[in-house]
Protein backbone atom coordinates (compact mmCIF):
# COMPACT_ATOMS: atom_id res chain seq x y z
CA UNK A 1 0.00 0.00 0.00
CA UNK A 2 1.24 3.50 -0.85
CA UNK A 3 2.04 5.93 1.99
CA UNK A 4 -0.77 8.43 2.55
CA UNK A 5 1.28 11.31 1.19
CA UNK A 6 1.65 9.49 -2.15
CA UNK A 7 -1.99 8.50 -2.54
CA UNK A 8 -3.97 10.17 -5.30
CA UNK A 9 -6.55 12.65 -3.95
CA UNK A 10 -7.41 14.60 -7.10
CA UNK A 11 -6.91 14.34 -10.84
CA UNK A 12 -6.73 17.84 -12.28
CA UNK A 13 -6.75 18.68 -16.00
CA UNK A 14 -5.59 21.88 -17.64
CA UNK A 15 -7.17 21.36 -21.06
CA UNK A 16 -6.46 24.15 -23.52
CA UNK A 17 -6.67 24.73 -27.26
CA UNK A 18 -3.43 23.00 -28.24
CA UNK A 19 -2.40 20.92 -25.23
CA UNK A 20 -3.62 18.91 -22.27
CA UNK A 21 -1.78 18.77 -18.96
CA UNK A 22 -2.88 16.19 -16.40
CA UNK A 23 -1.90 16.40 -12.73
CA UNK A 24 -2.14 13.59 -10.19
CA UNK A 25 -2.30 15.45 -6.89
CA UNK A 26 -1.62 14.12 -3.41
CA UNK A 27 -2.96 14.71 0.07
CA UNK A 28 -1.94 18.37 0.32
CA UNK A 29 -2.29 19.32 -3.32
CA UNK A 30 1.29 18.43 -4.22
CA UNK A 31 1.95 17.15 -7.73
CA UNK A 32 2.71 13.43 -7.63
CA UNK A 33 2.80 13.05 -11.39
CA UNK A 34 2.41 15.31 -14.42
CA UNK A 35 1.61 14.37 -18.00
CA UNK A 36 1.65 16.73 -20.98
CA UNK A 37 -0.12 15.65 -24.17
CA UNK A 38 -0.57 17.45 -27.53
CA UNK A 39 -4.33 16.82 -27.27
CA UNK A 40 -5.91 20.24 -26.95
CA UNK A 41 -9.53 20.74 -27.96
CA UNK A 42 -8.41 21.64 -31.50
CA UNK A 43 -5.90 18.77 -31.75
CA UNK A 44 -7.81 15.76 -30.48
CA UNK A 45 -7.34 12.15 -31.59
CA UNK A 46 -9.25 11.54 -34.81
CA UNK A 47 -13.03 11.56 -34.45
CA UNK A 48 -16.04 12.04 -36.70
CA UNK A 49 -17.46 15.55 -37.04
CA UNK A 50 -19.57 16.41 -34.02
CA UNK A 51 -18.45 13.25 -32.24
CA UNK A 52 -17.00 13.52 -28.74
CA UNK A 53 -14.90 10.36 -29.04
CA UNK A 54 -11.77 12.45 -29.45
CA UNK A 55 -12.27 13.82 -25.95
CA UNK A 56 -12.88 10.31 -24.64
CA UNK A 57 -9.64 9.07 -26.21
CA UNK A 58 -7.58 12.02 -24.93
CA UNK A 59 -9.03 11.64 -21.43
CA UNK A 60 -8.12 7.94 -21.41
CA UNK A 61 -4.55 8.71 -22.51
CA UNK A 62 -4.19 11.41 -19.87
CA UNK A 63 -5.49 9.66 -16.78
CA UNK A 64 -7.29 6.40 -17.52
CA UNK A 65 -4.75 4.26 -15.67
CA UNK A 66 -4.74 6.66 -12.70
CA UNK A 67 -8.51 6.20 -12.34
CA UNK A 68 -8.29 2.44 -12.63
CA UNK A 69 -5.74 2.45 -9.79
CA UNK A 70 -7.82 4.87 -7.68
CA UNK A 71 -11.41 4.70 -9.02
CA UNK A 72 -12.98 6.97 -6.42
CA UNK A 73 -10.67 9.91 -7.17
CA UNK A 74 -12.53 13.13 -8.11
CA UNK A 75 -11.68 14.75 -11.46
CA UNK A 76 -11.69 18.48 -12.23
CA UNK A 77 -10.88 20.16 -15.55
CA UNK A 78 -10.36 23.79 -16.57
CA UNK A 79 -9.74 25.64 -19.81
CA UNK A 80 -11.15 25.34 -23.32
CA UNK A 81 -12.56 21.89 -22.51
CA UNK A 82 -15.49 23.86 -21.08
CA UNK A 83 -15.93 26.09 -24.13
CA UNK A 84 -18.60 25.80 -26.83
CA UNK A 85 -16.06 23.82 -28.89
CA UNK A 86 -15.11 21.69 -25.89
CA UNK A 87 -16.31 18.46 -24.39
CA UNK A 88 -19.12 20.09 -22.39
CA UNK A 89 -19.91 23.79 -22.26
CA UNK A 90 -19.58 25.36 -18.81
CA UNK A 91 -21.46 28.70 -18.87
CA UNK A 92 -19.56 31.90 -18.17
CA UNK A 93 -19.98 33.56 -14.78
CA UNK A 94 -20.42 37.32 -14.75
CA UNK A 95 -17.79 39.67 -13.30
CA UNK A 96 -17.60 41.15 -10.69
CA UNK A 97 -17.74 37.90 -8.77
CA UNK A 98 -16.57 36.53 -5.43
CA UNK A 99 -13.70 34.12 -6.07
CA UNK A 100 -15.32 31.41 -3.91
CA UNK A 101 -18.34 31.46 -6.24
CA UNK A 102 -16.25 30.02 -9.08
CA UNK A 103 -15.64 26.74 -7.26
CA UNK A 104 -19.29 26.60 -6.22
CA UNK A 105 -20.45 26.75 -9.87
CA UNK A 106 -18.80 23.78 -11.56
CA UNK A 107 -20.53 21.99 -14.44
CA UNK A 108 -20.41 18.21 -14.74
CA UNK A 109 -20.43 15.45 -17.32
CA UNK A 110 -19.97 11.69 -17.29
CA UNK A 111 -17.76 9.96 -19.81
CA UNK A 112 -18.56 6.62 -21.41
CA UNK A 113 -17.16 4.76 -18.41
CA UNK A 114 -19.42 6.73 -16.09
CA UNK A 115 -16.63 8.83 -14.61
CA UNK A 116 -17.92 12.15 -13.25
CA UNK A 117 -15.85 15.11 -14.46
CA UNK A 118 -16.23 18.58 -12.97
CA UNK A 119 -15.57 21.50 -15.34
CA UNK A 120 -14.58 24.98 -14.23
CA UNK A 121 -16.62 27.85 -15.75
CA UNK A 122 -15.04 30.79 -17.53
CA UNK A 123 -15.65 34.43 -16.66
CA UNK A 124 -17.34 37.15 -18.70
CA UNK A 125 -17.43 40.89 -18.20
CA UNK A 126 -20.46 42.32 -19.96
CA UNK A 127 -19.78 45.83 -21.20
CA UNK A 128 -19.85 47.79 -24.45
CA UNK A 129 -16.82 45.66 -25.39
CA UNK A 130 -17.37 42.30 -23.62
CA UNK A 131 -14.40 40.39 -22.28
CA UNK A 132 -14.01 36.68 -21.53
CA UNK A 133 -11.51 34.24 -20.10
CA UNK A 134 -11.28 30.45 -19.81
CA UNK A 135 -8.48 28.83 -17.86
CA UNK A 136 -7.00 32.06 -16.52
CA UNK A 137 -9.61 32.18 -13.76
CA UNK A 138 -8.10 28.97 -12.38
CA UNK A 139 -4.63 30.52 -12.36
CA UNK A 140 -6.05 33.55 -10.54
CA UNK A 141 -7.45 31.25 -7.86
CA UNK A 142 -4.03 29.62 -7.63
CA UNK A 143 -2.31 32.97 -7.13
CA UNK A 144 -4.72 33.88 -4.34
CA UNK A 145 -4.11 30.49 -2.71
CA UNK A 146 -0.39 31.26 -2.78
CA UNK A 147 -1.03 34.68 -1.23
CA UNK A 148 -3.16 33.14 1.51
CA UNK A 149 -0.17 31.04 2.53
CA UNK A 150 2.22 33.98 2.38
CA UNK A 151 3.30 35.42 5.71
CA UNK A 152 3.12 38.89 4.13
CA UNK A 153 -0.42 38.49 2.79
CA UNK A 154 -1.89 40.91 5.34
CA UNK A 155 0.56 43.60 4.26
CA UNK A 156 -0.56 43.63 0.64
CA UNK A 157 -3.57 45.88 1.07
CA UNK A 158 -6.91 45.40 -0.62
CA UNK A 159 -6.13 45.48 -4.34
CA UNK A 160 -3.96 42.99 -6.19
CA UNK A 161 -3.25 43.05 -9.92
CA UNK A 162 -2.66 39.63 -11.48
CA UNK A 163 -1.01 39.57 -14.89
CA UNK A 164 -1.03 36.54 -17.17
CA UNK A 165 1.26 37.38 -20.10
CA UNK A 166 0.99 35.21 -23.18
CA UNK A 167 -0.74 34.93 -26.52
CA UNK A 168 -3.68 36.87 -25.10
CA UNK A 169 -2.42 38.64 -22.00
CA UNK A 170 -4.93 39.08 -19.18
CA UNK A 171 -4.80 41.66 -16.39
CA UNK A 172 -7.13 40.80 -13.54
CA UNK A 173 -8.01 43.24 -10.78
CA UNK A 174 -8.68 41.60 -7.43
CA UNK A 175 -10.43 43.49 -4.66
CA UNK A 176 -9.73 42.01 -1.23
CA UNK A 177 -11.63 42.54 1.98
CA UNK A 178 -10.37 40.49 4.89
CA UNK A 179 -10.35 36.86 3.84
CA UNK A 180 -12.70 37.53 0.91
CA UNK A 181 -11.51 38.21 -2.64
CA UNK A 182 -13.48 39.45 -5.62
CA UNK A 183 -12.61 39.49 -9.32
CA UNK A 184 -13.54 43.12 -9.94
CA UNK A 185 -12.45 43.66 -13.55
CA UNK A 186 -10.12 42.30 -16.22
CA UNK A 187 -8.61 43.39 -19.53
CA UNK A 188 -7.20 41.44 -22.48
CA UNK A 189 -4.30 42.42 -24.74
CA UNK A 190 -3.54 40.29 -27.83
CA UNK A 191 0.13 41.22 -27.56
CA UNK A 192 1.63 37.76 -28.01
CA UNK A 193 -0.49 36.85 -31.01
CA UNK A 194 0.10 40.23 -32.67
CA UNK A 195 3.86 39.88 -32.12
CA UNK A 196 3.89 36.47 -33.78
CA UNK A 197 1.75 37.71 -36.69
CA UNK A 198 3.93 40.78 -37.27
CA UNK A 199 7.14 38.74 -37.23
CA UNK A 200 5.81 35.96 -39.43
CA UNK A 201 3.35 37.58 -41.83
CA UNK A 202 4.27 41.24 -42.43
CA UNK A 203 7.08 43.21 -44.03
CA UNK A 204 8.54 43.81 -40.56
CA UNK A 205 9.68 40.20 -40.39
CA UNK A 206 11.50 40.29 -43.75
CA UNK A 207 14.67 41.80 -42.29
CA UNK A 208 14.54 40.03 -38.91
CA UNK A 209 16.61 37.08 -37.81
CA UNK A 210 15.42 34.71 -35.11
CA UNK A 211 18.68 34.30 -33.20
CA UNK A 212 22.42 34.70 -33.27
CA UNK A 213 22.58 38.38 -32.40
CA UNK A 214 24.56 39.99 -29.60
CA UNK A 215 22.72 39.49 -26.28
CA UNK A 216 23.61 42.93 -24.92
CA UNK A 217 22.52 44.61 -28.14
CA UNK A 218 19.27 42.68 -28.00
CA UNK A 219 18.58 43.80 -24.44
CA UNK A 220 19.27 47.43 -25.33
CA UNK A 221 16.94 47.11 -28.33
CA UNK A 222 14.20 45.64 -26.13
CA UNK A 223 14.56 48.50 -23.64
CA UNK A 224 14.54 51.03 -26.47
CA UNK A 225 11.28 49.59 -27.77
CA UNK A 226 9.71 49.52 -24.30
CA UNK A 227 10.22 53.28 -23.92
CA UNK A 228 8.50 54.24 -27.18
CA UNK A 229 4.99 54.41 -25.69
CA UNK A 230 6.00 57.17 -23.27
CA UNK A 231 7.63 59.38 -25.94
CA UNK A 232 5.95 62.08 -28.00
CA UNK A 233 6.09 59.80 -31.06
CA UNK A 234 4.43 57.07 -29.02
CA UNK A 235 1.26 59.13 -28.71
CA UNK A 236 0.49 58.21 -32.32
CA UNK A 237 -0.29 54.70 -31.04
CA UNK A 238 0.98 51.23 -31.69
CA UNK A 239 -0.28 51.05 -35.30
CA UNK A 240 2.06 53.91 -36.13
CA UNK A 241 5.06 53.10 -33.97
CA UNK A 242 5.48 49.46 -35.05
CA UNK A 243 6.70 50.71 -38.44
CA UNK A 244 9.81 52.04 -36.69
CA UNK A 245 10.93 48.40 -36.42
CA UNK A 246 11.55 48.51 -40.18
CA UNK A 247 12.95 52.04 -40.40
CA UNK A 248 15.47 51.48 -37.61
CA UNK A 249 16.68 48.51 -39.62
CA UNK A 250 16.81 50.42 -42.91
CA UNK A 251 18.89 53.17 -41.31
CA UNK A 252 21.34 50.66 -39.84
CA UNK A 253 20.49 51.38 -36.20
CA UNK A 254 19.18 47.88 -35.47
CA UNK A 255 20.37 44.60 -36.94
CA UNK A 256 18.03 41.70 -37.71
CA UNK A 257 18.08 40.10 -34.27
CA UNK A 258 17.75 43.45 -32.51
CA UNK A 259 14.70 44.36 -34.59
CA UNK A 260 12.87 41.35 -33.19
CA UNK A 261 13.79 42.35 -29.62
CA UNK A 262 12.85 45.97 -30.28
CA UNK A 263 9.39 44.97 -31.53
CA UNK A 264 8.85 42.80 -28.46
CA UNK A 265 9.72 45.69 -26.16
CA UNK A 266 7.60 48.12 -28.15
CA UNK A 267 4.45 46.00 -27.98
CA UNK A 268 4.86 45.16 -24.28
CA UNK A 269 5.59 48.83 -23.57
CA UNK A 270 2.38 49.94 -25.28
CA UNK A 271 0.46 47.29 -23.32
CA UNK A 272 1.86 48.38 -19.96
CA UNK A 273 1.44 52.08 -20.76
CA UNK A 274 -2.23 51.51 -21.61
CA UNK A 275 -2.69 49.42 -18.47
CA UNK A 276 -1.17 52.14 -16.30
CA UNK A 277 -3.47 54.76 -17.83
CA UNK A 278 -6.56 52.60 -17.30
CA UNK A 279 -5.69 51.94 -13.66
CA UNK A 280 -5.11 55.64 -13.07
CA UNK A 281 -8.42 56.60 -14.69
CA UNK A 282 -10.22 53.98 -12.58
CA UNK A 283 -8.59 55.25 -9.39
CA UNK A 284 -7.01 51.82 -8.77
CA UNK A 285 -3.67 51.55 -7.01
CA UNK A 286 -2.78 47.86 -6.61
CA UNK A 287 -0.42 47.24 -3.72
CA UNK A 288 1.10 44.21 -5.43
CA UNK A 289 1.46 42.85 -8.96
CA UNK A 290 1.61 39.08 -9.42
CA UNK A 291 2.65 37.52 -12.74
CA UNK A 292 1.89 34.00 -13.97
CA UNK A 293 3.40 32.53 -17.10
CA UNK A 294 6.58 31.44 -18.84
CA UNK A 295 9.49 32.73 -16.77
CA UNK A 296 11.38 34.47 -19.57
CA UNK A 297 8.26 36.34 -20.71
CA UNK A 298 7.38 37.30 -17.14
CA UNK A 299 10.89 38.69 -16.69
CA UNK A 300 10.37 40.88 -19.75
CA UNK A 301 7.10 42.19 -18.37
CA UNK A 302 8.69 42.80 -14.97
CA UNK A 303 11.41 44.95 -16.54
CA UNK A 304 8.88 47.02 -18.47
CA UNK A 305 6.58 47.45 -15.47
CA UNK A 306 9.45 48.79 -13.41
CA UNK A 307 10.21 51.24 -16.23
CA UNK A 308 6.63 52.48 -16.07
CA UNK A 309 6.66 52.97 -12.31
CA UNK A 310 4.74 49.96 -11.02
CA UNK A 311 5.44 48.76 -7.49
CA UNK A 312 6.72 45.33 -6.47
CA UNK A 313 6.25 42.63 -9.10
CA UNK A 314 6.34 38.97 -8.09
CA UNK A 315 6.18 35.81 -10.21
CA UNK A 316 4.03 32.89 -9.03
CA UNK A 317 4.77 29.31 -10.03
CA UNK A 318 2.38 26.32 -10.12
CA UNK A 319 -0.69 28.59 -10.23
CA UNK A 320 -2.76 26.19 -12.36
CA UNK A 321 -2.49 23.11 -10.16
CA UNK A 322 -2.87 25.24 -7.02
CA UNK A 323 -6.01 26.77 -8.49
CA UNK A 324 -7.52 23.43 -9.49
CA UNK A 325 -6.88 22.07 -5.99
CA UNK A 326 -8.48 25.12 -4.36
CA UNK A 327 -11.51 24.98 -6.67
CA UNK A 328 -11.97 21.31 -5.83
CA UNK A 329 -11.82 22.17 -2.12
CA UNK A 330 -14.40 24.93 -2.54
CA UNK A 331 -16.67 22.59 -4.49
CA UNK A 332 -16.57 20.01 -1.70
CA UNK A 333 -14.79 17.40 -3.78
CA UNK A 334 -12.01 17.02 -1.21
CA UNK A 335 -13.86 16.87 2.09
CA UNK A 336 -11.30 14.36 3.33
CA UNK A 337 -8.31 16.63 2.52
Amino acid sequence: MQPAQHQTRLIALDWGTSSLRAYRLGAHGQTLELRALPCGVMQLPEAEAGDKSGFEAAFEQACGDWLRAAPDTPVIAAGMVGSRQGWHEAPYLAVPIAVDSIGASLSTLRNRQGQLIHIVPGLIENAMLPNVMRGEETQVVGVLRALAGNDRSDELGHDVLIGLPGTHSKWVQIRRSGAQSQVAHFDTFMTGEVYAALCGHTILGRSMQASGGDADAGQLAFERGALVAQTAAGKAGVLSTIFSTRTLGLTGILDGASQREYLSGLLIGHEIAALKTMLRDQGRHPSQVMLVGESGLCERYTRVMRTYGFGPVEMVAHATERGLWQLALTAGLLQHA
